[in-house]
């Protein structure tokens, strides 16, 4: 079975589309971060990203609440997104679509997100 995943994965050259459409990711949530103050961190690597949600970008203090209303929005708009669920830590998405995403799904999955980020700070 192993063999077979690696097989497709070369066929296909998944790597190498995990790592263009991750910089399509990075760069929009970059953007996000730019138009939203409460993005206090983007992180990652290929399509497997992250933003963390914060109260204040200076202090880095964890908007555990603001995670609960953009998770919330997001789905309510079509989007479901995958926080961390820890105590302190509830500002953090992880964003890992996946290797078969279409670059228009991850504008569409940004667009929803800045809807949701919009919606849930009043901006």
């Amino acid at each position: 079975m192993g063999r077979t995943v690696v097989s497709v994965i070369l066929r296909d050259r998944l790597d190498l589309r995990a790592a263009e459409l991750g910089a399509r990711l990075r760069a929009g949530l970059l953007s996000l971060q730019e138009r939203h103050e409460c993005i206090g961190d983007v992180r990652g690597r290929g399509l497997m990203q992250g933003i963390e949600l914060v109260l204040d970008r200076e202090t880095k203090n964890p908007a555990d609440g603001l995670g609960r209303e953009v998770t919330s929005a997001c789905l309510e708009l079509g989007l479901h997104m995958n926080i961390v669920q820890l105590p302190g830590m509830g500002g953090v998405f992880r964003i890992a679509p996946p290797l078969t995403v279409a670059p228009e799904e991850i504008d569409l999955g940004l667009e929803i997100l800045d809807k949701a980020l919009t919606r849930a700070t009043g901006g």
